[in-house]
């Protein structure tokens, strides 16, 4: 009889236990999954958290006039008629240094007469910054206030809180669009 029962307890619990294991994979699965849907989200919002105070479309973009390596004076008036990408950064910041290899294919892609690229940097130690061009073949236009990022005239005229900050700004001077995305800056570009 207590076998009997055993038997009986036993039949009806598997089923029991084999639900239970059921419910608790299907949570692993749909934790395994969680990631990366965060990570979508996360990356969605990047705009939303660094880049809400960036120049609206249709603004004019801040005229400023900055020195390259060779100390040769650069304006954004110099541009006019062309499309430009202003790319704010710095050779010390590890999000800028990461953005440089897609940078760099993006400028190889679309520069053209009609498009030009401007890297302005936040560095304040030149050598530090003209190596960092050169070491890394970025061809393209680069100029510097030479002073702390958040004291320079041109981060507060573009309000630049974040780096990478980037700007597509349309031939007759006024922004297109601001982002700290570069995949949204491609895009834009595409679409040209």
């Amino acid at each position: 009889m207590k076998r009997r029962f055993a038997l009986i307890a036993a039949s009806m619990l598997l089923p029991l236990c084999l639900c239970m294991s059921c419910k608790q994979s299907s949570k692993k699965e749909a934790k395994a999954e969680e990631p990366a849907v965060t990570e979508t989200v996360a990356e969605e919002d990047l705009d939303l958290k660094y880049a809400a105070d960036l120049l609206k479309k249709g603004e004019v973009a801040p005229a400023f006039t900055l020195k390259d390596p060779q100390d040769k004076e650069v304006s954004l008036g110099d541009l006019k008629g062309k499309y430009v990408v202003l790319d704010f950064w710095a050779s010390w910041c590890p999000d800028c240094r990461k953005d440089v290899p897609k940078m760099k294919e993006l400028k190889e892609k679309y520069a053209s007469d009609r498009i030009a690229f401007v890297g302005i940097s936040f560095d304040t130690d030149k050598d530090q910054w003209e190596g960092f061009i050169k070491e890394n073949g970025m061809d393209w236009i680069h100029v510097s206030p030479m002073i702390k990022w958040k004291e320079s005239q041109v981060s507060q005229d573009y309000k630049v809180n974040w780096i990478p900050s980037m700007y597509l700004v349309d031939p007759e001077g006024k922004v297109v669009f601001g982002t700290v995305v570069l995949d949204k800056l491609e895009k834009a570009l595409a679409s040209l």
